[in-house]
């Protein structure tokens, strides 16, 4: 349920709603074809992003151009630097106790 209240889903269900609106009466056009096109790819992209991050949320595999990729690696980079930064730290300190 949390899925489908996300940001890019409210948002482009929205956006067809209102260009279902804004065509219904108008004759198909290019610029109306070429608009339900760009709306179809905000909604694949919109629920890509929803499963990318129920995907990372459960802590399985991300595709690698996946924002949420970026972010998981960005996270262990964090915390693999404060683990060597606690280990060095440990260390200087068990070398100060031996002086």
């Amino acid at each position: 349920m949390r899925y489908l209240f996300s940001t890019g889903l409210v948002a482009a269900i929205s956006a067809g709603i209102s260009l279902l609106r804004g065509t219904r009466q108008e004759p198909i056009t290019w610029r109306s074809a070429l608009s339900w096109v760009s709306w179809g790819i905000t909604m694949a992209l919109a629920v890509g992003a929803t499963v990318d991050m129920r995907r990372a949320r459960r802590g399985a595999r991300v595709d690698a151009d996946s924002p949420q990729s970026i972010k998981k690696s960005k996270k262990a980079q964090r915390l693999q630097f404060r683990s060597q930064k606690a280990l060095a730290d440990a260390q200087d300190h068990a070398g100060d106790r031996r002086r």
